[in-house]
């Protein structure tokens, strides 16, 4: 691959370049990474794309709701790209990678991009390279960036980390949500969307709607946010109810944000939270590649199985060995 060359196709909006692109950043080879490094800053960092990250339980409609909103924002001349993480499985390692096919009508839009990546077992519902995908977009401008998790929990606020702005999607008469979603996702999100506001199940939409509103307000205030965020706000991504005002939602967020400073700290923190999470990974990574480290591995992990020592007293032992406290 010609660094230069992509990295001008990318910047021009080619979508074969910036498929191509994130291919390569999403590829755990030695030189791949070489390489994906050097397009990276090639690429730039002067483009900014408003980055919305989006959590939900299975059968939500997450894939509906992004089909519904991403054309609502192409109809107004936005480009969008659509970062979409499927699980892989724990056995085999594949994915099934379908969301594109479930937004057929988006997958159509000049103006429109969708990108399926596997998770790879990665925690967090987003895939470790997902934020370099991020910047590639970003560099091809594109105006909103999209970024769909694996599903919800407590381990899908790692999407909260890389995004502007982060959306719950949940759904109406699904039991007693309020105890089935993780505290931590809901102190998390920027706004609850209640989909499916529609026939039969728009009054108990409403209703949800009302409970996430007061149980939000009865949580700690957030610095980032203003007098009445975050809030719940109902939709219906199967007649597109409810989105232009979830939009406008958004933009008064983002807006008050930017007023207040609050934009650029949040994308240094982001910065500085990724930096140390690649430092975790790339040590990680190196250690369990090294013959001697895997070793040792291996034998403690023989002692801990047949119960001669404990597993956190095993770590303590590798970690001491690797890195001997100084005197």
């Amino acid at each position: 691959m010609d660094i230069t060359t992509t990295a001008k196709k990318i910047r021009a909006g080619e979508r074969r370049a910036l498929a191509r692109a994130i291919t390569l950043v999403e590829s755990t080879r030695d030189s791949d990474r070489a390489l994906a490094a050097e397009l990276l800053g090639a690429v730039g960092t002067d483009r900014q794309a408003l980055r919305i990250g989006l959590s939900g339980t299975p059968g939500v409609g997450k894939s509906t709701f992004i089909e519904s909103f991403g054309k609502m924002l192409t109809g107004l001349g936005l480009r969008v790209a659509v970062l979409a993480v499927d699980p892989s499985s724990t056995r085999s390692g594949g994915s099934i990678l379908g969301d594109k096919t479930r937004m057929d009508l988006l997958s159509r839009d000049p103006n429109a991009f969708i990108r399926p990546s596997p998770s790879q077992s990665q925690l967090g519902g987003v895939a470790r390279r997902t934020r370099e995908a991020i910047a590639l977009c970003e560099a091809a401008d594109f105006d909103v960036v999209l970024i769909e998790t694996v599903g919800v929990g407590q381990s899908e606020t790692a999407v909260a980390e890389m995004s502007d702005l982060f959306l719950l999607l949940l759904a109406p008469a699904g039991g007693d949500e309020l105890q089935g979603v993780k505290r931590g996702i809901m102190e998390t999100c920027d706004i609850i969307l209640v989909n499916k506001a529609d026939g039969d199940l728009k009054s108990q939409a409403m209703r949800t709607c009302a409970d996430y509103a007061g149980a939000l307000r009865l949580m700690r205030k957030r610095p980032q946010d203003p007098d009445d965020f975050p809030k719940a706000v109902a939709v219906s991504a199967l007649q597109e109810d409810g989105i232009t005002a979830a939009w406008e939602e958004m933009q008064a967020l983002v807006d008050w944000r930017k007023e207040q400073g609050i934009w650029d700290a949040r994308r240094t923190d982001q910065a500085r939270f990724w930096f140390q999470e690649e430092v975790r990974a790339g040590l990680l990574s190196r250690l369990t590649s090294d013959a001697a480290v895997k070793s040792q591995m291996a034998a403690l992990e023989q002692d801990v199985a047949a119960g001669k020592i404990r597993a956190a007293q095993a770590a303590e032992d590798l970690i001491s060995q690797l890195f001997p406290p100084a005197r």
